[in-house]
């Protein structure tokens, strides 16, 4: 779709997100949602009537009732209707429907949100749900667990060891120290191993959140914020569902989604990666191809908050904040989904010439 972009200029022109926390149990879904609603709104003026297409991710499994998605849109405003749509995926595939129905002409504006609560039961075993039905599920390997396969094949191939884990760790909290939206801050002991070899602090923390930005074409673009963060392209690509057959120090699915998405054709200065443990960050910057001067996850990243279905989404707002705010003027931002990197989403933003 890299090409396709080109044809009509979409910029992310405001991004909000909820202050992630460990629990919100005194919150419904949709009231957790609706202060990051009228909050995206605000930054540009908008009322909901003047969205001419509203799309969200979110997980019924997480939620423990299908079509949960469906009460979140109280929080919207669903009546006059709207145009609306919904994926069961984190909130950046969401934005990518959002971003194609814009390519089309059929829209000008979008609303683009996801949200997920972790935190009412074992979010480590509601994502076993994503794996191989027959194979792999019914041994009920846990996120965590998987997660460590992968760091433990690092860690074999030589491309990565235990204090260098720690070290991506350490920075990531360090660098959430800025962020007030962040669930955990500031230097944070490694911890006991959680699944050798990872540690407390190379797994994300479990917790509760949402997002929300705006998407709009061309001149509209303009009109509504200063610095629009141009979407110059997105692409997403998915590994083999078996394990055994993927390479899981690598990911090549990533490095497509990259080239098709125009990454590789100018230098990056700012990479939000969706890497909610340290070892998937290894290999995440060796399949980007980013140097030690690109400034990644200066957010914190997903080890700093990771509400899961909004995670993605955060690291496209979070990038797109960044050109808005003049402290980046090329920036690539990452999603991901399922185990071990299974299914990757890459978007390239830039802001207008200074």
């Amino acid at each position: 779709m890299h090409g396709a972009a080109a044809m009509r200029e979409i910029a992310v022109v405001a991004f909000a997100q909820t202050d992630h926390r460990r629990t919100t149990d005194e919150l419904s879904e949709v009231e957790m949602l609706m202060p990051v609603l009228h909050g995206v709104l605000e930054q540009t003026g908008l009322k909901t009537a003047d969205i001419d297409f509203t799309c969200s991710g979110s997980s019924d499994y997480l939620a423990g009732r299908a079509f949960s998605f469906t009460l979140a849109l109280d929080g919207v405003g669903a009546w006059p209707p709207i145009s609306e749509s919904h994926v069961e995926m984190d909130g950046a595939w969401a934005l990518y429907e959002a971003w194609t129905k814009l390519l089309t002409g059929d829209a000008d504006t979008a609303l683009v949100y996801s949200y997920g609560k972790s935190s009412p039961g074992s979010v480590r075993d509601v994502l076993t749900r994503q794996l191989d039905p027959y194979y792999v599920a019914p041994l009920w390997p846990d996120s965590v667990a998987l997660a460590a396969l992968q760091a433990q094949a690092l860690i074999d191939a030589g491309d990565t060891d235990e204090p260098a884990l720690a070290a991506v760790a350490a920075r990531s909290r360090t660098d959430a120290s800025a962020n007030s939206h962040a669930q955990v801050r500031g230097s944070v002991p490694q911890g006991e191993y959680v699944v050798r070899p990872l540690r407390t602090g190379d797994c994300p923390p479990v917790g509760d959140g949402a997002a929300a930005v705006i998407l709009a074409a061309g001149e509209r673009a303009r009109e509504l914020c200063e610095r629009p963060a141009w979407i110059r392209g997105v692409d997403h690509r998915i590994e083999a569902h078996g394990l055994g057959v993927r390479e899981l120090t690598d990911s090549a699915s990533t490095r497509l989604a990259a080239e098709k998405a125009g990454a590789f054709e100018r230098p990056v200065d700012t990479a939000e990666l969706h890497a909610p443990f340290t070892s998937q960050e290894v290999v995440l910057r060796k399949a980007l191809r980013l140097g030690d001067d690109v400034r990644v996850n200066p957010s914190g990243g997903a080890l700093a908050a990771n509400p899961v279905m909004a995670a993605g989404l955060i690291r496209i707002g979070e990038a797109a904040a960044r050109i808005h705010r003049g402290e980046s003027d090329r920036a690539l931002a990452h999603a991901t989904s399922g185990p071990c990197l299974q299914q990757n989403l890459v978007a390239v933003l830039e802001g207008d010439p200074r």
